[in-house]
């Protein structure tokens, strides 16, 4: 049985080499489980839709089993229906995309913010720590009522909480840590309540350790993804001015080009398991009941039968079917923010400095292999 591949070979932006050789096998993973890795388009959407692959697991990475497991309060992105679904309603309608165009004017300026800092900085300066990283900190903030003052609670409980090196001990300690920061925000929120997100769901029925579980979910995926979207998409522009350019000059394709930087590059990868709750069947493989099946996004993504030339970046390229925000009842429910911010800073970023580039070879650029969400710890650049 083969090992589940991780080594990306000659492209960084590439799909680990052999990922997508086969559209369902059974891999090995590196604490030696034995897993369903499931790889076409059409199988990835039918594994997410079907509630029969539980998400109510564990584990996986540093050394750890994979388990079912009873969820955490307020952690629905582990948990399945009636108890996700109870969930979900309550934030679905907190994120449509209506309310989130409420908030455009307020990213426009968190961008224009950051830029103006940023053209101050010397030169070169990480792109990472100084825009790709502070414009989805502040919005997350604002949306859920965060003092941005706090931002390196979420930012250090993210990093050690996604990190492949950290320890079982470490990451226990560090969700501790951080539930006792959240506990006391909620605390005083209750005792002076503000005007975001977390304040409204005061007024619902959420025990305070939910309201806990929601935060968790709600600060560390709200800026964590974005910021490598950000910094990973802004490098693979790089690497191709052509692209570039469009996005730069036709709003049209600044709008096109998010969902395919998202398409191609696809960061959250092979982090959802899931497990069968019944003996399946699946493209003619049996899945027995208790197996776990994990499914690649960014093969996926690149499957011959969703679009033509899956390898090529287009930036003007119709928008696909992509399942690079998960599919079916756990398809990320803050897209729509984590959209408009790109759809934002992308432009903006290429217009206000016109000459941005690498200020190192892009082979010393440190990606985030070590991480579970893929994208690079820093980017040195120049203008």
């Amino acid at each position: 049985m083969r090992a589940l591949p991780t080594d990306r070979g000659t492209c960084p932006f590439d799909p680990p080499a052999g990922m997508g050789d086969e559209p369902i096998s059974k891999v090995r993973l590196a604490n030696g489980d034995h897993v369903w890795l499931v790889t076409r388009h059409d199988l990835v959407r039918q594994v997410l839709a079907d509630t029969r692959f539980s998400s109510e697991i564990d584990g996986g990475f540093l050394g750890v089993p994979l388990r079912a497991v009873e969820p955490e309060p307020g952690m629905f992105i582990q948990m399945d229906p009636p108890r996700h679904t109870r969930l979900r309603r309550m934030m679905t309608g907190r994120f449509t995309v209506q309310r989130m165009n409420r908030l455009r004017p307020r990213v426009e300026q968190i961008v224009t913010d950051t830029l103006d800092a940023l053209g101050r900085r010397p030169r070169p300066a990480d792109l990472v720590e100084h825009f790709a990283l502070p414009i989805p900190s502040l919005v997350i903030c604002e949306l859920l009522g965060v003092p941005y003052a706090d931002r390196e609670e979420f930012q250090h409980a993210s990093a050690k909480m996604l990190s492949l090196t950290t320890t079982v001990e470490e990451q226990e300690a560090t969700a501790l840590e951080f539930a006792g920061y959240l506990s006391e925000l909620i605390a005083r929120k209750r005792a002076e309540p503000g005007e975001g997100l977390l304040d409204d769901l005061l007024d619902t029925d959420l025990s305070d350790d939910e309201l806990i579980g929601v935060a968790v979910l709600m600060l560390i995926a709200g800026h964590e993804t974005t910021a490598n979207m950000l910094s990973l998409g802004t490098l693979l522009l790089l690497q191709h001015p052509d692209q570039l350019a469009l996005v730069r000059q036709s709003p049209e394709a600044a709008r096109t080009a998010v969902d395919e930087l998202l398409r191609y590059l696809s960061i959250v990868d092979v982090g959802m398991y899931r497990r069968a709750n019944a003996d399946l069947e699946l493209d003619g493989h049996a899945i027995p009941e208790g197996d776990f099946v994990t499914c690649s996004l960014a093969s996926a993504n690149r499957d011959p039968a969703l679009l033509e030339h899956p390898d090529e970046l287009q930036v003007t390229r119709p928008k696909a079917p992509h399942v690079a925000f998960g599919f079916g009842p756990h398809q990320c429910i803050g897209q729509n923010l984590a959209r408009m911010e790109m759809e934002i800073a992308y432009p903006a970023l290429f217009r206000r400095l016109p000459h941005l580039r690498l200020a190192v070879p892009l082979e010393q650029v440190p990606f985030k292999n070590d991480m579970a969400i893929y994208g690079v710890h820093r980017l040195e650049v120049e203008w």
